[in-house]
């Protein structure tokens, strides 16, 4: 005599049809521990020898333009090199025509007042009046 079971079924388990996404979790978190260990790494900058100063920062700009005096004297605005009379057509590039942006200044600590002031009077006769000195913080003894 045969036995019937209460839901006429075989005993084998139904199909889950759900998606696991844990190991998809996983994969991102381990991504996003690279890539934050990674950006500060792939910022590139000119090598200048800022002098130290006890002033306190100021909160950068989303977009600042720095414009950097080497100790050869040769002018970089960000990243690319400019010639001393090319100078305020890379600004105006830099900033969209838009002189009313504040520049920042990083100048190497060999460079001499009067070829900085030169720079300064440069940018000044492009027009550009806002400029901001970088040097780098002095620590407090």
């Amino acid at each position: 005599m045969a036995i019937r079971t209460a839901s006429g079924r075989d005993d084998t388990p139904e199909e889950a049809h759900e998606i696991n996404v844990t190991p998809f979790i996983d994969v991102m978190l381990v991504l996003l521990i690279i890539f934050m260990v990674a950006a500060p790494l792939a910022t590139v900058s000119v090598p200048v020898q800022l002098p130290a100063s006890s002033a306190q920062a100021t909160p950068a700009e989303n977009s600042p333009v720095y414009v950097t005096v080497q100790a050869d004297l040769s002018l970089r605005v960000g990243e690319a090199p400019v010639a001393r009379d090319g100078l305020a057509t890379a600004l105006r590039s830099a900033t969209h025509g838009d002189t009313s942006q504040r520049l920042y200044l990083r100048a190497d600590q060999r460079v001499s007042y009067g070829d900085l002031m030169a720079t300064l009077d440069a940018l000044r006769s492009a027009g550009y009046l806002k400029v901001a000195l970088v040097g780098l913080e002095q620590d407090a003894r």
